[in-house]
């Protein structure tokens, strides 16, 4: 497609990129249209939304007026982003970035709160270089004027949100549609930069273009790379490994230290499907596997931050947990849909808030509960009033283990008693004891500890079934669940076992899909129609299972393979079409760069190339 073609189209899912300032995020083309970024932070509207609305969306893009390949790349370390399109013509490149700097930089210096900043060059020959800028606030639902400044300068905004792009390529106006439009002939060795900075209300911040412009995206690069160097790990797969750490840190919201599970809404898990979901918030199913990831590669300050920000948010209902929280540890919006948009490639409703909000999903009280007990077995301190907070969570489970929930997958089909959720609980009471027994936590550890062997035997009673030889998703049940693997993961049942190796042959032979890929469930248990593409953590929940099972010749191999699955510049997707490849769902997904950054480090601990310590579950924990 040329660059200034705007027509009904939608590029694959695993065609983007993603950019960020770690507040916000962009996603960009292959074709170089960035195609979706919301305002002012993760879960604001978007004002460019073309990924769910090809036509009304709005888009921001860059690229060779002729048809053009390309190929793309992170530059080493960063989250810079470097496009490269090879014409008839000529060679050019687009580098693209949303600026950061470090805070001296913010002293020294006025900064926008917020800057996509776009370079493109001419490296060999001659191109023509075609711009679009059609801004679309509020989810498409406005069409904003768009005023001029001084030359090469514009002004998009509102009574509180203001846009300003500063260009050095001509850009005018078209009658017969909105936004605004321009062409220029580069030759070998000439540039032009394109600054989209974004306040909140008046002032509005102006970067000079020019060699300023240039030193901030210089500064960004190094800035990047120097975050990337604290990396320290060392073993299988260290560059997907490195490459997953630089996406989940585009995932952090800085202001508070939470981290959203995906930077999108409403990309559908099977094409032109209903399973739409809004993942721009924080979900506490989440918590431990990211602690665990940022203590074990090196990043001790961002592990804090989020620590703290869990603690926030669990502390006003800590005798009812929340299944999801917004970026500031609060309630999420309602769930709506938006029916004035298309979505991506038709797949409605497109939906922003999320009902997960309101269910009881009882695995969450062992994810907390757990990533308070990782924090510490990793040299973390609880102070009395933490303490007193995860008394409370533990009495919770106490009260509540017995019911019904909606499980880990958050399903719409109603409650069940689901065997991975009681062991979760299980895994709560567990770490809560083990904590007061350490003298860590202040509490009567007794009645916590007979209700966790009260839950161990109902699992062993009526979660294992004889006659499959495996764990089942329900007590009693007869069906299979991907989760059934966190038993092993989560030191409820050993890795190695004769229970857990069964359990993982059997979840393999009903829902492995090829490939090292799972399906987290057979298809049409949750309520809605069938049809999703395999889960991508599942498959990394077995590398490391296989791993902790002393299986590191198999977790290596499946852990390649798995890595395959990325996208040409390292990102996964919540989920993959076994059949294509093809990334599906919400993208880049959160928890599937979780899953592949702690199956690896615990496979490098198995070989003896871990560079940090291992994830200790209760069994090796070093408290």
């Amino acid at each position: 497609m040329h660059c200034d073609a705007v027509v009904a189209s939608y590029p694959p899912i695993g065609d983007y990129a993603l950019l960020g300032d770690c507040r916000s995020a962009a996603l960009v083309s292959r074709g170089g249209s960035l195609d979706w970024l919301c305002l002012p932070r993760f879960d604001g509207p978007s004002v460019f939304g073309a990924l769910l609305d090809a036509e009304r969306g709005g888009r921001f893009a860059i690229g060779p007026a002729a048809e053009a390949p390309s190929r793309r790349r992170y530059l080493p370390n960063s989250n810079v982003l470097e496009t490269t399109f090879e014409g008839a013509g000529g060679v050019l490149r687009l580098t693209d970035a949303m600026t950061v700097g470090a805070e001296e930089d913010k002293r020294r210096e006025l900064l926008p709160e917020h800057e996509v900043l776009r370079a493109v060059e001419c490296l060999e020959g001659e191109v023509e270089v075609a711009v679009v800028f059609d801004p679309r606030p509020d989810y498409g639902r406005r069409v904003p004027e768009i005023r001029a400044g001084r030359p090469g300068d514009f002004y998009v905004g509102d009574a509180r949100d203001v846009l300003v792009l500063r260009s050095e390529i001509d850009l005018a106006p078209d009658p017969g549609r909105p936004g605004l439009y321009g062409r220029a002939r580069l030759r070998a060795g000439e540039r032009r930069l394109l600054s989209l900075a974004a306040d909140r209300g008046d002032p509005a911040v102006l970067p000079p273009l020019g060699d300023a412009a240039l030193a901030r995206l210089d500064r960004t690069r190094r800035w990047w790379e120097a975050w990337a160097g604290r990396c320290r790990y060392e073993g299988p797969q260290a560059a997907a490994v490195v490459r997953s750490a630089l996406a989940l840190r585009l995932l952090l919201y800085a202001p508070s230290g939470a981290f959203v599970a995906a930077p999108t809404t409403s990309l559908p898990e099977s094409p032109g499907g209903i399973r739409n979901w809004d993942y721009r918030y924080c979900w506490l199913r989440d918590a431990s596997w990211t602690l665990e990831a940022l203590l074990d590669l090196g990043y001790e300050k961002e592990a804090t931050a989020f620590f703290s920000w869990l603690l926030h948010a669990t502390h006003r209902h800590r005798r009812a947990l929340r299944v999801v929280y917004d970026l500031h540890g609060e309630e999420t919006p309602d769930e709506r849909e938006l029916a004035h948009l298309a979505g991506y490639g038709g797949a409605r409703p497109v939906r922003v808030g999320n009902g997960a909000k309101d269910q009881l999903q009882l695995d969450i009280f062992g994810e907390v509960m757990d990533t308070a007990y990782q924090f510490v077995a990793r040299g973390g301190t609880l102070d009395g009033a933490q303490g007193r907070l995860l008394a409370a969570v533990g009495e919770a489970v106490c009260r509540t283990w017995r019911e019904p929930d909606q499980g880990l997958w958050e399903q719409r089909a109603g409650a069940r008693h689901h065997t991975l959720s009681k062991a979760m609980c299980w895994v709560a009471l567990d770490r809560l004891v083990e904590l007061a027994e350490r003298g860590l936590v202040r509490l009567p550890a007794a009645g916590f500890r007979r209700e966790r062997d009260a839950i161990r035997a109902e699992i062993e009673s009526r979660g294992w079934n004889e006659r499959l030889g495996s764990y089942v998703d329900e007590l009693d049940g007869e069906e299979l669940d991907a989760s059934l693997l966190l038993l092993g993961v989560y030191g409820f049942e050993e890795a190695g076992s004769p229970r857990m190796r069964a359990t993982l042959a059997r979840v393999e032979e009903r829902l492995g899909a090829g490939g090292g890929l799972l399906y987290r469930y057979p298809m049409g248990r949750d309520g809605l129609p069938p049809h999703e593409g395999a889960f991508g953590v599942c498959g990394f929940w077995a590398v490391e299972l296989l791993a902790r099972a002393g299986e590191t010749a198999a977790a290596e191999e499946r852990l390649a393979r798995l890595v395959g699955y990325g996208n040409d510049v390292g990102l996964f997707a919540e989920e993959i079409d076994p059949a294509t490849g093809a990334a599906l769902g919400n993208f880049p997904q959160a928890f599937t760069h979780l899953g592949l950054i702690n199956a690896a480090l615990v496979l490098a601990e198995g070989l003896g190339q871990a560079a940090a310590p291992a994830h200790p579950r209760k069994a090796e924990a070093r408290l």
